[in-house]
């Protein structure tokens, strides 16, 4: 039986809802196992250059599937959900953010994703605004300008960028995907599954 140890790595893209239902759980189940969380954005539009997919929403009944899908599982986790105004969004601004965070805060750059997350899916906010998610931010306390200039900041931009390269590289090519120990799952309702993974050992 395989070993299973170190932290979960959840790649994630801000403007997937699915993203958004298992940063909901995903706390819960590491802490069953007492595992860390990596929290990692990545730009879904970098990997459709490989993948030639487009956004879900835009795809011939997969996106109507989709669309009954969140609803559903709004209802199942029993959580508020709504897609905001603009919608899917070019999410650069909340991924750099929490690069830069992570950077000297990286116990709370999980949950500054999970409350971006919560506010574009629960209260309709447009966290692709600097100004807006830089607010947002400053809700748990963290410094506002310097989540306003990480936006722009070319450090961040290059994280995302080396991010993006990774996810490619390393054959991540949607949202969400959770890796343990080099072994990969992908999509929300894979949690599940990551949670047996833990509790067993791996098979």
């Amino acid at each position: 039986m395989k070993s299973v140890s170190g932290p979960i790595e959840f790649w994630f893209e801000f403007t997937s809802p699915y993203a958004y239902f298992s940063a909901l759980e995903i706390d819960a189940v590491a802490g069953r196992h007492a595992r860390s969380i990596v929290w990692r954005p990545f730009l879904l539009g970098a990997v459709f250059k490989v993948t030639r997919m487009e956004p879900l929403p835009g795809q011939p009944l997969r996106g109507a599937y989709a669309m009954h899908d969140w609803q559903r599982l709004a209802r199942l986790q029993q959580v508020r959900f709504s897609l905001p105004d603009i919608f899917p969004i070019v999410s650069l601004v909340p991924a750099r953010m929490t690069y830069a965070v992570e950077s000297t805060r990286p116990e709370i750059a999980g949950g500054l994703s999970r409350h971006l997350l919560t506010a574009m899916y629960d209260r309709g906010a447009d966290i692709a605004d600097v100004f807006v998610a830089a607010r947002l931010g400053a809700e748990l306390g963290l410094d506002e300008q310097l989540l306003f200039d990480a936006a722009s900041d070319q450090r961040w931009k290059d994280a995302l960028r080396n991010r993006n390269d990774e996810a490619i590289e390393r054959g991540i090519f949607g949202s969400p995907f959770f890796v343990v120990e080099g072994e990969a799952f992908w999509g929300s309702d894979r949690l599940a599954m990551v949670d047996r993974w833990l509790a067993s050992g791996g098979w």
